[in-house]
């Protein structure tokens, strides 16, 4: 079940919803942690430039992305 993101713990593993202009909602497919200057990728620790709406528990596995390697 989504929750407002007012309420959203930090240092927790959530999956992200945004809105998009069009009144579509949409699920970020990584995870993020809320931290006191907003939110961060779990995987890698980069910001995240959103504006999520919504949030739920993070219940994939989390995986280190790899860096520099090819696909």
């Amino acid at each position: 079940m989504w929750k407002s993101t007012a309420t959203a713990p930090f240092d927790r593993n959530l999956q992200l919803a945004v809105i998009d202009t069009g009144g579509q909602v949409h699920a970020l497919v990584f995870p993020c942690r809320r931290v006191l200057r907003g939110w961060v990728n779990s995987q890698n620790g980069s910001p995240v430039y959103v504006f999520p709406t919504h949030w739920r528990e993070w219940d994939g596995r989390i995986e280190e992305a790899p860096i520099g390697e090819p696909e």
